[in-house]
């Protein structure tokens, strides 16, 4: 049996669906390109066979891509999601459906490459769910920041501020969606703004009542109402056969 892909690409426009099928055929692990210009029509093809991987946009009438990309999250196997769109405001929608990568068009074939990249790896390590990593967007250009390389991160409205050893980046995903997403990570509230990732907690500092961390030399304040919580987990995780009361 062949380890290249078949691929769906869905798009409502007949010229950005034939551009991108024909980057994807380029694409040496790539076997077969589908395609389809509606999700009512994909969702009839994926009925009669399985695909490797769907490629999906955004904004179609009818059902839209964040539409099938739901509807696909209920299969029993559902193929790994990539959005291509010309617009970056459904990245929270993406970051929670579990998409394993957001292209913006105009498409290049070296952003495509990485998103295939991104679907071989999604395969091979099952279903995808909360990405290990996330893309950012800079000047045109993608990057894929490892969450393990996250100290801490900032809200910013509906952005978040993700610091790294190496700089930050904004990305379009509110604080309280990675949140919720990055907790069995090690990522835990200690004020409404701002979340840390406990393995990179230097520090714990009291000071007359008032608690801070210090992540990667800077000190962050914690709530009242999320210290006792936050030294809790900390003693936890430093004594893992320690039990949870006592």
């Amino acid at each position: 049996m062949s380890d290249r892909l078949t691929v769906l690409v869905v798009d409502d426009e007949r010229p950005a669906l034939e551009e991108l099928r024909w980057l994807l055929e380029r694409d040496e692990r790539i076997e077969a390109v589908l395609t389809c210009d509606s999700a009512t029509e994909a969702l009839r093809l994926l009925q009669e066979r399985g695909v490797d991987a769907v490629f999906l946009d955004i904004r179609m009438p009818g059902l839209s891509g964040v539409d099938l990309a739901r509807v696909l999250s209920r299969f029993k196997a559902p193929p790994p999601v990539v959005f291509v769109t010309a617009y970056d405001d459904h990245a929270v929608d993406a970051f929670e459906l579990g998409a394993v990568d957001y292209v913006l068009k105009p498409v290049r074939e070296q952003r495509l490459a990485e998103a295939v990249r991104r679907v071989v790896g999604a395969r091979a390590g099952g279903p995808p769910s909360a990405a290990d990593d996330i893309a950012v967007e800079l000047g045109g250009v993608t990057r894929f920041v490892p969450r393990s390389s996250v100290g801490y991160v900032e809200a910013h409205g509906d952005y978040a501020r993700l610091h790294t050893p190496t700089g930050s980046h904004l990305v379009r995903v509110p604080l309280t969606t990675l949140e919720e997403a990055w907790k069995d990570a090690g990522f835990v509230r200690i004020h409404r703004s701002l979340l840390v990732a406990l393995q990179h907690v230097q520090e714990v500092r009291m000071d007359a009542g008032r608690c801070t961390v210090v992540v990667g030399g800077t000190h962050l304040g914690v709530s009242r109402r999320h210290t006792r919580e936050l030294r809790d987990l900390l003693v936890r995780r430093a004594r893992p056969g320690t039990p949870g009361r006592g």
